[in-house]
């Protein structure tokens, strides 16, 4: 079968460690375009906008959208009109009523839109999910502290409106959340630490329950510095499962259980069978709890954020 022509939009850092690579070394693609303000410097034919590589480039049958989320309802559009599949870099959208607009192009143009949620395929995951399914959950505790200096340097968009600010990594640990706890849950309270000169938090304190009423913390900080923490513990009637690292390291009352990392590999993997079959996957389950919170939650100003 012939190899899905991509083009990569948004030649940022998320593209240049995970993106490229995941594309190179799949046999399912083959890259045929960049698309960036600036010419990266890659070898594949270089576009400054989608645009100009509609009208001008090689022909390509599927865009992976890689830009801060406030531009790319229109870029995504414009694809799916032409019948071209998208794969959404997380978070993906700036609203839950752009993505679900783009659910229903997709769907009249029989084209595939995928919104990944990366950590959804790290190690531990799935078998964190397969353990919790069988077990009575009594607590869940969500630790996600990282220092934004190190993993968004320069990156203004982020602290824009609609660019989710401390949201952004936390999206990640609701990416896992949503997936292995096995009820769903909602947002009961939320407190956003807001920097004076921006307009999306640096820090959040949320707080969820189900309907079994199982209290769900979560605690995210872009403050953090020294170790970082990207944590999951699930207290249950047979033990603690914890999840490390991102969703890398399972520990489970019999041991540990590390494996590979394959987050974007294995997204590039899923995005290759929904083309083949032209099915969507657009899950905004871990959106919708990030909009509750903006909706919700309480806001107080902090110190301002300087880089």
């Amino acid at each position: 079968m012939a190899a899905i022509r991509i083009a990569l939009v948004g030649i940022g850092k998320i593209a240049r460690d995970q993106h490229l690579p995941a594309i190179a070394a799949n046999p399912d693609y083959e890259l045929a375009a960049v698309v960036s303000r600036h010419n990266p410097g890659l070898e594949a034919p270089y576009f400054e906008s989608l645009d100009a590589l509609f009208a001008q480039g090689p022909v390509v049958d599927a865009v992976a959208l890689c830009t801060p989320p406030q531009v790319r309802y229109d870029m995504a559009a414009a694809a799916l009109a032409r019948g071209l599949h998208v794969f959404l870099e997380k978070p993906p959208g700036a609203t839950l009523a752009e993505v679900d607009s783009l659910k229903g192009l997709a769907e009249r143009q029989r084209a595939t839109l995928f919104a990944s949620w990366h950590s959804r395929y790290a190690a531990g995951v799935e078998r964190a999910k397969a353990w919790l399914a069988t077990r009575a959950i009594h607590s869940v505790r969500i630790v996600w502290r990282e220092d934004v200096r190190v993993w968004h340097p320069g990156q203004a968009w982020i602290w824009e409106a609609g660019g989710l600010g401390v949201f952004d990594p936390g999206i990640n640990a609701l990416s896992i959340a949503t997936h292995i706890l096995p009820r769903p849950f909602f947002l009961t309270a939320a407190t956003l630490s807001i920097p004076v000169n921006c307009d999306a938090p640096i820090a959040a304190d949320l707080t969820f329950t189900d309907h079994e009423s199982t209290p769900i913390a979560m605690d995210l900080d872009w403050r953090q510095t020294g170790p970082q923490s990207w944590d999951i513990v699930v207290e249950t009637d047979a033990g603690a499962l914890r999840l490390a690292n991102g969703g890398a390291v399972l520990t489970l009352p019999d041991g540990v259980h590390e494996g590979e990392n394959r987050e974007y590999p294995s997204l590039y993997a899923r995005f290759a069978s929904l083309v083949r079959a032209r099915e969507t996957d657009v899950d905004i389950a871990p959106f919708r709890h990030v909009a509750d919170a903006f909706l919700r939650g309480r806001r107080v100003s902090v110190d301002a954020f300087v880089e």
